[in-house]
């Protein structure tokens, strides 16, 4: 099974309790087909959906397909990250209380926010990395001064931290949590973008569930797609993220993904290709249905050139982060000029060898 070929299997396989055409063409599968399980294992934990793979084959009764040694390493990680997300959840129910109790509203997001809304059968199928939420302009610097308070501090302790000018605050995480917390005054880090996708936009139809806010089920969907395809610079790519795409796919199941969609600008056709994306590698799923023009079919055709060279999405990603260093390096200049801050920062950063080195390694011109 070459890359390709793997990334569309474990794809079909996350639809296999949802989709009963999927379903008999998996188990097929499995009955007929020498299966590359090191390469199953390896593009399912690189895409974070190592989980969603067991527990979607557990119900539907297909484990028996699979080496017990797989089965028993799957159910081991599964339960590790079942405990996890509970504590999770745990932890952004204290959160929620302590700003609710401070006439703060969150509104959470991500992973996060999907748990809370419970779209996942079993909450081990979600890999959650930060705990995010969102707030109005008027309480973001109030909900950093009382997560401090209440003992959030950098996870990261540097002497110096660049200007802010990031879609959220630099990270902080409490002693004994287990998880780091982003607050975000921004959904979106690329500016022409910044203003259509912001807290007013997602905050008019959020909703309460269980006491705690989150997204519409059309923004969550919409967000879930941002968050790779223009945050992760996925749209440039011609890539993919199947734990976005597995949230898309859910998600589209509790609301119309091509109307949520619509509701955006400019936004709409890089997500409308990534959706494109997801109709593809799930195995033409009728609620990801997009909406067809020549660009969107000259994206899809790139996306899967390049899936069967995946030597070549590593190039082309490692060249795009080097451009957009550039370019925010340009940026940086340019405030400089009349900011002291920025001037500060770029003195600082670059006479400092271990940030030099850091970011030559995050730009994968230097090994680790």
């Amino acid at each position: 099974m070459n890359y390709k070929k793997t990334l569309y299997f474990v794809a079909k396989w996350l639809t296999i309790t949802m989709e009963k055409k999927n379903k008999a063409e998996i188990e097929n599968e499995l009955k007929t087909t020498n299966i590359d399980w090191d390469a199953v294992v390896k593009v399912s934990t690189g895409h974070y959906v190592f989980t969603a793979l067991y527990c979607n084959l557990k119900r539907a009764n297909f484990l028996h397909y699979l080496p017990q040694e797989l089965v028993n390493y799957m159910q081991y990680i599964t339960s590790l990250n079942r405990e996890r997300n509970e504590k999770i959840i745990s932890q952004a129910n204290e959160l929620n209380r302590i700003l609710l109790a401070n006439n703060i509203i969150p509104i959470f997001l991500k992973g996060t926010g999907n748990l809370l809304a419970g779209i996942y059968d079993d909450i081990a199928e979600r890999m959650v990395g930060d705990i995010d939420f969102i707030f109005s302009k008027e309480d973001y610097s109030k909900a950093i001064i009382i997560l401090r308070e209440f003992g959030f501090s950098e996870v990261k302790k540097l002497e110096y931290y660049p200007p802010s000018e990031s879609r959220h605050y630099r990270r902080l995480q409490k002693k004994n949590n287990i998880a780091a917390v982003e607050i975000h005054s921004k959904l979106i880090s690329i500016r022409k973008y910044t203003n259509e996708f912001d807290f007013n936009f997602v905050e008019r139809d959020s909703q309460v569930i269980k006491g705690v806010n989150v997204l519409s089920y059309a923004n969550k969907l919409n967000l879930s797609i941002i968050a790779f395809q223009i945050n992760d610079y996925g749209f440039e790519d011609k890539t993919i993220a199947i734990r976005n795409a597995y949230d898309v796919f859910l998600l589209s199941k509790k609301t119309n993904a091509k109307d949520a969609l619509k509701k955006l600008n400019k936004l709409t056709h890089p997500l409308n290709c990534f959706l494109a994306s997801c109709y593809e590698v799930f195995n033409t799923v009728e609620s990801l249905k997009y909406e067809q023009n020549k660009k969107v079919f000259s994206y899809l055709n790139t996306f899967n050139k390049q899936l069967v060279n995946p030597k070549r999405i590593k190039r082309k990603t490692k060249s795009y982060k080097i451009y957009i260093f550039i370019k925010r390096f340009f940026f940086i200049l340019n405030k400089s000029i009349k900011h002291k801050e920025y001037r500060v920062f770029m003195f600082k950063s670059f006479t400092n060898k271990k940030w030099f080195i850091q970011k030559l390694i995050q730009l994968g011109l230097k090994k680790s």
